[in-house]
C-alpha cells in the first residue's frame, strides 16, 4: 500500500499516521521530520531549507522533492510507505507520481482528514514535540505524565517555532488556500477518501482503517 495522509496542522496526522503505518507494516515518511533532521544535521540542504520552516514557509520543491524520492528508494519502501506532509502542491504531487512511475508504484489511496480551522488552532496551540524523537503530546488533548518531559525517552519538550504566531496563521492559509487544491487532483484519480478528524485518537484511526478497507473492496 502506498498511502497518502492529509490533514492540516494540528489535524493528528502524524499521530494516525504512525498508527497507520504500524499496522500495515510499511514506513511512516513524514517530510516534515527528514527536513528537520537535515536542519538538526547542518547539512547543505538543511541550511537551505531552516528559513522557510521557521517562518512557516513552504520549503521549495527542488529541495523538498528530491529529499523524499531518495528516501523513497530505500530497501525499506518496496512494498509500500505511507506519507504525511507530501505532497502539498500540485506541482510536488506530479514530480511524486513521476517518481513513481519509475520505480513501477503509484499512490493507492490519499486519506484527508478534515478538522475546521477553529479546533486546528486550538489543538496547536498545546502542541509540545520531544527533542529527542520527535514525539508529539498535547497539554490540552494528550499530555505528557510530566510537565515538559517525554514519557518515552524523558528528553526535553518543546513548542516548535511554526506553531505559534504568525507563522502558524501562514500555516494553515497555506494549507487551505494550496495543499486542498490536491484533493482535486487525486479526487479526479478517484484515490480520495474523507474521514472526520474532529474526533478522539482512536475513534479517527478506526475510522481510516474503515475507508482504507472499503477503498480496497
Amino acid at each position: 500500500m502506498n498511502a497518502i495522509l492529509i490533514g492540516a496542522q494540528g489535524s493528528g496526522k502524524g499521530t494516525q499516521a504512525e498508527m497507520l503505518a504500524q499496522q500495515a507494516g510499511v514506513p511512516h515518511i513524514a517530510s516534515g521530520d527528514l527536513l528537520r533532521k537535515e536542519v538538526e544535521e547542518k547539512t547543505e540542504a538543511g541550511r537551505k531549507a531552516k528559513p522557510y520552516l521557521d517562518s512557516g514557509k513552504l520549503v521549495p520543491d527542488d529541495l523538498t522533492v528530491a529529499m523524499i524520492l531518495n528516501r523513497l528508494k530505500q530497501p525499506d519502501c518496496e512494498h509500500g510507505v505511507l506519507m504525511d506532509g507530501f505532497p502539498r502542491t500540485i506541482a510536488q504531487a506530479e514530480a511524486l507520481d513521476d517518481g513513481l512511475r519509475s520505480l513501477k508504484r503509484r499512490i493507492d489511496v490519499v486519506l484527508y482528514l478534515k478538522v475546521p480551522r477553529e479546533e486546528l488552532l486550538w489543538r496547536l496551540s498545546g502542541r509540545y514535540i520531544c527533542r529527542a524523537n520527535q514525539h508529539v503530546y498535547n497539554i490540552n488533548t494528550r499530555p505528557p505524565k510530566r510537565p515538559g518531559v517525554c514519557d518515552l525517552d524523558g528528553s526535553e519538550l518543546y513548542q516548535r517555532s511554526d506553531d505559534v504566531g504568525e507563522a502558524v496563521q501562514r500555516r494553515l492559509d497555506i494549507f487551505f488556500n494550496e495543499t486542498i487544491r490536491l484533493l482535486d487532483y487525486y479526487g479526479k484519480q478517484g484515490k480520495v477518501v474523507e474521514v472526520d478528524g474532529n474526533q478522539g485518537i482512536d475513534e479517527v484511526h478506526r475510522a481510516l482503517v474503515d475507508a482504507i478497507r472499503r477503498h480496497k473492496d
